[in-house]
């Protein structure tokens, strides 16, 4: 009996040795120093105006260079209502630091209120070239205050997009309280959503036509707080602002 318990013991050590060595740290975000790192980030700003207003989404955010601070370790993207205008910030690494497969992780806190609408996503790098969302969209986490507690992970593809029939939404007991991460697993075969280490949505399907897997190629990352709008909206509590959505950190391994 102990021999037994011994070998399966040795099995899984050797497993769980074999994917820690086939995995390592490729790029990590630790927002280290007083700004952002701009070999590796960029601005996305305005309000989507004139080919996308609303960001395709009636979004009601400008979104500026100024709504953020990097201090101790630590990204704060800050949605604030300035007079009759709400501001925040979207940074992408489009064209800077785009990955295929892998484990991209965050580490984030989540801003709180009626309205508002943080995100950490990616697009597919070729989206310039083939639009969305041929181009491919993998949302990691998405929060909207509406709807507490609950937390979304979706996929977007010409298959199945806006309304996706790809996501999942949970019941996350504790998730509006300090940090947590969201993560996924992509490899080939499929793409697993995490929530502090937990797989909570797994798509996998046998076919990987481009209609339903545009999954095969670079994406890059988004991070974003967004106000109002089709998903986050339509009402916004005004009293909540200002709100930071925190990031500890990003992490990617491969």
């Amino acid at each position: 009996m102990r021999s037994k318990f011994f070998f399966n013991f040795l099995f899984l050590f050797i497993c769980t040795s074999l994917y820690s060595q086939e995995r390592k740290l490729v790029w990590e975000e630790d927002f280290k120093g007083n700004d952002l790192d701009m070999t590796s980030w960029n601005f996305e700003t305005g309000d989507g105006c004139p080919h996308l207003c609303g960001w395709g989404n009636n979004e009601r955010q400008i979104y500026t260079k100024k709504n953020h601070l990097v201090k101790d370790g630590l990204l704060f993207i800050s949605a604030r209502k300035e007079g009759e205008t709400y501001t925040s910030t979207k940074i992408t690494t489009k064209g800077k630091k785009e990955f295929k497969y892998g484990k991209i992780e965050v580490r984030a806190k989540l801003p709180l209120g009626v309205g508002l609408w943080p995100a950490f996503w990616m697009l597919g790098a070729n989206i310039d070239l083939v639009g969305w969302p041929d181009c491919g969209e993998i949302d990691i986490l998405e929060y909207v205050g509406k709807e507490p507690e609950y937390i979304f992970t979706s996929l977007h593809t010409r298959d199945s997009h806006g309304i996706t029939l790809n996501t999942r939404k949970d019941i996350v007991e504790g998730i509006e309280e300090g940090f947590h991460t969201y993560a996924i697993n992509w490899t080939e075969e499929s793409i697993d959503f995490l929530i502090d280490g937990k797989s909570f949505y797994t798509f996998s399907p046998q076919s990987k036509d481009p209609k339903i897997w545009p999954f095969n190629k670079p994406f890059y990352i988004i991070l974003n707080l967004a106000v109002g709008g089709n998903f986050g909206g339509p009402e916004v509590d005004d009293a909540i602002f200002p709100q930071d959505f925190v990031i500890d950190y990003i992490k990617v391994y491969q």
